[in-house]
């Protein structure tokens, strides 16, 4: 078998555009996504994860490369062909059928017996924890159970691979929430690899063993939710995914993975970065809100004073706007973490703000 279970080798797609030029929805992708993962891409809207995943399932074409799935080359393999299923934003069930129906209706397409049928049937409805469901329809059911209907009529065909295009987008908050952790446990319940597309960076974050962040066409950083939260290798990224403030600067000095920046103003910020860089050059250094601390009382590679400009109280932590001299703005996230907790500054306080060099990462592009 296969190391991976789904493979795009320099995968580009490209479609004409209604004014004659050529849109290029995806450039020269490569990405390997092992078996029995849950893996997301994640990215703004046109950005190109639901082409790659369409070429996956094999609604779209590639215009250059090769998807893999299984080691086998898929080329001009039709989708009923391909051993994956998907399950779409909205769910797509039929309102004339029951739900036993409704997850059999693949499976009947196919030949498989009733008897077996209704076996399957019952085993996919308990998966999804909706045993005892069979006979009603979809207008009986929330939203949260349409969708797990959904998933239980793709996982009913044993699928090798589960192909997900923002099935939780319909749902208000709280429930996506709930169905982001059923997922997940699914997952690892049933060991299929699920290969899935969102905009929502804290849904990529809680569900993935490994995201591709996706913009323009082209696969910025593949890694694991620490790995691309704590170490972005551009400014999209590191801006897209959560939180960051950016200090732009220039290259002082640098030795080893430590690098020195200074600002406008005359700031310098110590900061780390795995590149080789060239002195004067122009960088961003980003740090996260957390990251930094108000009047931190120990010591600290980086201590700069400044202004509170707001002060937002959110419950579980405060968040800080701070405007540092030479116009730098910076917002720092404080938990109240002890008893009765209030805000440490007001706004028009001066404070320091202070971070680690490991805290602030240095981005070329």
């Amino acid at each position: 078998m296969a190391n991976f279970a789904v493979e795009l080798r320099e995968v580009s797609k490209r479609f004409p555009a209604p004014s004659g030029e050529v849109v290029n929805a995806v450039r020269n992708v490569t990405m390997q996504i092992r078996d029995g993962e849950f893996f997301s891409m994640l990215g703004p809207s046109g950005c190109g994860k639901t082409t790659s995943l369409r070429m996956i399932a094999g609604f779209e074409l590639p215009t250059e490369g090769e998807v893999l799935i299984h080691g086998k080359p898929m080329g001009r393999t039709p989708p009923f062909q391909r051993p994956v299923n998907t399950v779409f934003q909205n769910y797509a069930l039929f309102p004339h059928m029951t739900i036993g129906e409704n997850v059999a209706f693949g499976l009947e397409m196919k030949g498989v017996p009733k008897a077996e049928r209704d076996q399957r049937v019952k085993q996919a409805l308990e998966m999804v924890r909706l045993p005892g469901y069979e006979k009603r329809r979809a207008r009986q059911l929330s939203g949260g159970q349409q969708q797990r209907v959904a998933l239980a009529r793709a996982l009913v065909n044993r699928p090798e691979v589960l192909l997900l295009d923002e099935p939780l987008g319909a749902l208000d908050l709280k429930l996506r929430k709930e169905m982001q952790l059923e997922l997940k446990k699914l997952q690892r319940e049933v060991g299929i690899t699920f290969v899935y597309v969102t905009h929502d960076q804290e849904e990529a974050l809680t569900m993935s063993d490994r995201i591709a962040v996706m913009s323009g066409g082209v696969a910025l950083q593949i890694g694991g939710a620490n790995e691309i939260y704590e170490r972005p290798n551009c400014k999209f990224v590191a801006d897209f995914i959560g939180e960051t403030s950016f200090l732009n600067g220039k290259v002082v000095a640098q030795n080893g993975r430590a690098v020195e920046v200074e600002l406008s103003g005359g700031l310098r910020v110590r900061s780390e970065s795995e590149t080789q860089l060239t002195g004067g050059a122009e960088v961003s250094v980003a740090v996260r809100p957390e990251k930094m601390h108000i009047n931190y009382a120990g010591e600290a590679a980086n201590k700069f004073d400044g202004r509170v400009v707001s002060v937002v109280y959110i419950g579980t932590d405060t968040h800080y706007g701070v405007q540092l001299m030479g116009g730098h703005e910076v917002r720092v996230r404080e938990q109240n973490n002890a008893p009765g907790s209030r805000p440490l500054a007001a706004e028009g306080n001066v404070v320091s703000v202070s971070f680690a060099a490991e805290a602030a990462r240095v981005l070329t592009e």
